[in-house]
């Protein structure tokens, strides 16, 4: 009798713990968080010290005399310069006159120039960032447009080039393999695999319905296609959004999504043929403020996510989480805390101006982690990571 009440026990505590949001048992290659890493009754820090190897530079900040909103803020480095783009617009997010702005900066980051349009609104379509593409001699900027007035939202996807960073091509539509025109937004920077491979994922219209896509074109402006996966519909939109992805050291392919549900927890899904097929997103015990996010790896191999672990909408603090296997993240690293003096108050108002560090991206150079991000989106921010402090030490 005693064995059977253990039994029943620990069957019990078992569905309790998947009810809440852990791995299932047989889902081995999702992400997992370590038991202690992070304490989110700690509203400020979760726990964690600040790093004086830590630094943060600001990109671009809000002024009477500038526009109010910015954020999609995404970063890369292109024949020795720091380029940096973002969604501008005068108060609100997402308004008819959203325009796309970029600057660059010549001494890894110290300064910057004054910010210039990279793509501007039309009668038709208003512009967001969609980040960028390194590729020998050529820079590709994606620009996402968004048709005024379309119900419910939704955009497609173009490409421009460059050679130098300054003259640009004609802005064109990014193509699926079949010649069609993406209909759907290609979600920031597409993730290169070792064999050339690109791998990303796009908000389909019409809404914004996420699928993972890939392309073996190494230019990633055409020759698209669908991964198979079953997203959730929630209505004008999937449950799944705004993911990024990273790579485990046997190959498999982990995307981690925003979940639009508000379990404030990330969703993974994970592929073991280069993309061409994902599982269904399960919850994992990862807390997320039901905010864009963004993972990859590390020079060495590891596998890093950039987010706000909180238990609600709170958009701080802004933690580095690594992982040697892409699997257990058991190290967690403070960017940016909630405390007075380093979140500072937001200065103008606007429709979702959102107090905290908001979208962040991540890239590598020169030794250095640099992850960008809109602070209370108004002020574009960049705080630097060098790989080879001893925060970042294994």
């Amino acid at each position: 009798m005693d064995k059977l009440l253990i039994l029943l026990i620990g069957l019990c505590c078992a569905i309790g713990a998947e009810g809440a949001g852990e791995r299932p048992p047989k889902d081995r290659h999702l992400p997992l968080l370590a038991d202690g890493v992070v304490d989110t009754t700690n509203h400020e820090t979760v726990g964690l010290q600040p790093d004086n190897s830590i630094k943060t530079i600001t990109i671009f900040k809000a002024g009477e005399d500038t526009d109010h909103y910015a954020n999609g803020v995404v970063m890369t480095a292109f024949k020795g310069k720091l380029y940096c783009m973002w969604q501008s617009s005068p108060k609100d997010e997402d308004s008819d006159d959203t325009w796309v702005a970029y600057s660059m900066s010549s001494d890894e980051g110290i300064t910057w120039s004054k910010p210039q349009p990279l793509a501007l609104p039309t009668e038709d379509y208003y512009c967001t960032s969609g980040g960028w593409l390194v590729r020998g001699d050529t820079l590709t900027a994606f620009i996402d447009t968004w048709q005024k007035g379309l119900e419910p939202r939704g955009g497609k996807t173009n490409y421009m080039m460059s050679t130098d960073g300054e003259a640009w091509s004609q802005m064109l539509p990014v193509r699926m393999a079949d010649g069609s025109v993406m209909e759907g937004v290609l979600e920031q920077d597409p993730y290169p695999l070792p064999d050339g491979r690109l791998i990303g994922a796009s908000h389909f219209m019409p809404g914004l319905h996420i699928c993972p896509v890939f392309t073996d074109d190494p230019s990633g402006v055409r020759g698209w296609r669908k991964g198979l996966f079953e997203s959730e519909d929630n209505g004008k939109q999937s449950r799944e959004i705004e993911p990024s992805q990273y790579r485990q050291p046997d190959g498999t392919l982990v995307m981690l999504f925003r979940d639009q549900k508000s379990s404030f927890r990330k969703l993974a899904s994970v592929s073991k043929d280069r993309g061409e097929h994902w599982s269904k997103s399960v919850m994992t015990n990862i807390p997320d403020a039901r905010t864009k996010q963004c993972a990859g790896n590390l020079p060495d191999g590891r596998s890093f996510m950039i987010g706000c672990p909180a238990n609600d909408k709170r958009r701080w603090p802004l933690v580095l989480h690594l992982s040697q296997d892409g699997i257990v993240f058991d190290k967690a690293i403070l960017l940016r805390s909630g405390l007075p003096g380093d979140l500072l108050p937001r200065r103008y108002e606007g429709r979702y101006k959102t107090l905290g560090y908001n979208y962040p991206k991540a890239m590598t150079y020169q030794g250095n982690l640099y992850v960008s991000y809109s602070t209370n989106k108004e002020d574009v921010e960049c705080t630097v990571i060098p790989l080879q402090s001893k925060t970042m030490q294994p």
